[in-house]
């Protein structure tokens, strides 16, 4: 043996065993891409409900089938982040909803599941984007779902129920946010409320923009507060998006993100925004892998376009991360596994679409032949017929959240499953540990694992206020 060599590689084993947890973390870390001072902006970045299984097969299915990386993976082999994971209870499970999950963001705490920023004897802690505001910032929210939902909701305000959209929306306005990008219409529209409120004409004599279709986002001035909402409920799945002709005007999150960030970039005391792909969880829930791969995608174009302005700019944080996992689902092995996998470039809907399309008068050849005209999947007669039982109710109706029309999405979820090689564990939430990137000024303060509540802190430690 070459004692020179041996004497070499024992002292550079004896200096990685003196590293504490945190050096061996970022151990070989890029130290140009670490994050030094204070930031001047916080663009922080939730894909809800994401496992990691999601974020592991949109990279596999981006290199598979797009021929390129993700760009969140990009971010990792590029040592451009620090990296951590991320502990998601909420204060009453070890399984978190959203509504806790971004209160422990938004208002540094872990509350009950189901509330905002309010504690156990009804306490109001002060969300995270009303501090940054009265320190003089600008601040918005992008998101894919309602601009009420429970994420954005965590960041901006109190409430006893994550459910009170149309209170929410009374409750941003008072707040007078900057940027309001997403779904919601109806808790805008006096012809949808149940108390009959214009709440758009509240928001216009407040000084805001209204938008309603992706063409509107040309329009803008800058300066001007802005409020898109570009549907009844939440934005279309993207991979329906992308094939289906009526929602070609509906912006990308990347696109919202996009006008988000060049709207308020300029402020002279900087700014903070929310992005988040909410219909990445709709789609966990529903077991749907081409939804969920595709709008997790979507987020991926949207951490692109937060980087890139981070990059330039040298004086924003960016973080990215979930806010807990949902139905955890994965690639199984076998001999044809990559293959099935694969085959899921073949979809051109979602399971919702696809579900809501078949009537209870369609006969059994015609269940096959739409199955095979949108997945490419040939059913045999037992597994059309099966189907069809649930329109004809002779099966019990499914259940499950954000189902409102009870399709049968757990029984075609299990047809695909034979076919393209992916499992789920269950239709809900789940309480695995997930992954945080941070990028920019005061990346460094990361530390290897940490709880939700610790990402408040991070961005008051972090960025000017």
């Amino acid at each position: 043996m070459d004692r020179r060599k041996f004497l070499k590689g024992s002292a550079i084993l004896s200096g990685l065993l003196t590293l504490s947890p945190s050096d061996l973390w970022s151990f070989g870390k890029n130290s140009e891409t670490s994050g030094t001072g204070k930031a001047k902006n916080i663009i922080f970045m939730v894909s809800d409900g994401m496992s990691l299984g999601t974020l592991s097969m949109a990279d596999l299915y981006s290199r598979n089938i797009l021929g390129k990386g993700s760009n969140w993976f990009n971010l990792y082999h590029e040592k451009k982040v620090t990296r951590a994971l991320m502990d998601t209870a909420s204060a009453s499970s070890i399984v978190t909803d959203s509504a806790a999950a971004s209160s422990a963001f938004g208002g540094g705490i872990r509350v009950k599941n189901g509330t905002l920023n309010m504690g156990a004897n009804g306490e109001k802690h002060l969300p995270i984007w009303q501090q940054y505001k009265k320190a003089g910032k600008k601040a918005g929210c992008v998101t894919s779902v309602t601009i009420t939902h429970a994420t954005p909701a965590g960041f901006c305000v109190n409430s006893s129920r994550r459910n009170a959209e149309p209170q929410i929306v009374e409750m941003y306005a008072d707040l007078e946010l900057d940027v309001l990008l997403g779904g919601g219409d109806e808790f805008f529209n006096p012809s949808k409320r149940e108390d009959k409120k214009d709440l758009y004409s509240v928001y216009r004599q407040k000084g805001y923009r209204i938008l309603k279709t992706q063409n509107d986002l040309k329009e803008i001035r800058k300066g001007e507060k802005l409020l898109g909402i570009f549907n009844t409920g939440a934005l279309p799945y993207s991979i329906d998006r992308a094939h289906l002709q009526e929602f070609k005007n509906t912006p990308t999150l990347a696109e919202m993100a996009h006008t988000a960030i060049h709207q308020m970039k300029d402020h002279p005391e900087g700014f903070v925004l929310q992005v988040e792909a909410g219909k990445v969880d709709w789609a966990a829930h529903a077991n749907d892998v081409a939804a969920l791969i595709h709008d997790q995608l979507a987020f991926d174009e949207a951490v692109k376009t937060a980087i890139d302005f981070a990059e330039k700019d040298g004086n924003t944080l960016v973080i990215i991360t979930t806010d807990h996992g949902n139905a955890n689902p994965g690639t199984i092995y076998g001999t044809e596994a990559t293959k099935n996998f694969n085959s899921i470039s073949d979809y051109q809907y979602t399971n919702e679409y696809i579900l809501n399309k078949i009537q209870k008068e369609h006969s059994v050849k015609d269940i096959k032949d739409w199955i095979y005209e949108a997945n490419k999947i040939v059913l045999n007669d037992e597994e059309a017929k099966h189907m069809l039982s649930f329109y004809n109710g002779l099966e019990k109706e499914e259940e499950g959240l954000y189902n409102y029309k009870k399709l049968p999405f757990k029984l075609y979820s299990d047809i695909q499953k034979s076919r393209n090689s992916v499992g789920w564990i269950s239709m809900d939430h789940s309480g695995d540990y997930v992954e945080v990137a941070a990028y920019g000024p005061g990346n460094e303060l990361l530390q290897p694992f940490i709880k939700n509540t610790d990402l408040h802190d991070l961005m008051l430690k972090a960025c000017l206020i």
